[in-house]
């Protein structure tokens, strides 16, 4: 006995086409990770640092009374008599006083090859050499004064005489950055520099200054083994 069988369905194709479709929600895609926080590089912060310490003596300088300013000067003298009593104040006075002013030419060699030299060498290895240079040559001019006058060579009024400033520094500073430069830069750079110094102490006005300027150049060329063995410095960043 065969099956029956069932009445075949009706076509409904055409109706559902007309059945809207639902609506999906768009995707949410996942909150992106925060990246990583951006770093900002300081170029030479121990230049910018010292430049507005220099920027603000200049002020009191220009603004201040005469009396003070000489009090102010002679207080941070590296004269003999101050180096005898108080040898570290005086040496870190001295190097915050500008001579002649923030727009003095040593002002300005003072910010384009300390500048530079930190770049290449970080902020704590430029301070030694211009300390190097502030102290050192300080020390080389003063000394013999003290015993010229112990030795009846000069008046005693040689012991105080008036001595700040920062350019022994910058003459160091300018050594030690000629030793990193390749030779094309670096022996017109010395001989350039050497030579003007060698023109002041000619003209016989300061001496003593001036051979402290030729000692502290010499001392920064005496830093170029130490710079050149010391690996890179990392840039500081906030």
């Amino acid at each position: 006995m065969a099956a029956p069988t069932s009445p075949p369905l009706p076509d409904v194709r055409g109706l559902l086409d007309g059945i809207p479709g639902q609506r999906v929600p768009p995707r949410a895609d996942p909150p992106a990770e925060p990246g990583p926080r951006r770093r900002y590089r300081i170029p030479a912060p121990f230049t910018l640092v010292y430049a507005a310490v220099l920027a603000v003596t200049s002020f009191v300088t220009a603004h201040a009374g005469p009396a003070l300013v000489h009090a102010l000067h002679q207080g941070s003298s590296t004269d003999v008599a101050h180096l005898v009593r108080t040898p570290v104040l005086v040496l870190v006075a001295s190097a915050l006083w500008v001579a002649g002013g923030f727009a003095s030419p040593f002002t300005l060699g003072f910010l384009a090859v300390l500048t530079t030299l930190e770049r290449r060498i970080g902020g704590v290895r430029t301070a030694v050499v211009f300390l190097l240079g502030h102290v050192l040559a300080t020390l080389a001019t003063e000394v013999p004064v003290g015993l010229a006058v112990l030795v009846g060579r000069l008046p005693d009024s040689s012991l105080h005489r008036l001595d700040y400033g920062i350019s022994f520094g910058v003459a160091a500073s300018v050594g030690a950055l000629a030793g990193l430069l390749g030779p094309w830069l670096r022996w017109p750079l010395l001989a350039a520099f050497g030579g003007m110094l060698l023109q002041d102490l000619i003209a016989f006005t300061d001496p003593m200054t001036n051979w402290g300027h030729l000692i502290a150049l010499a001392i920064g060329v005496g830093t170029w083994p130490w710079l050149r063995r010391l690996p890179p410095a990392r840039p500081l960043s906030g």
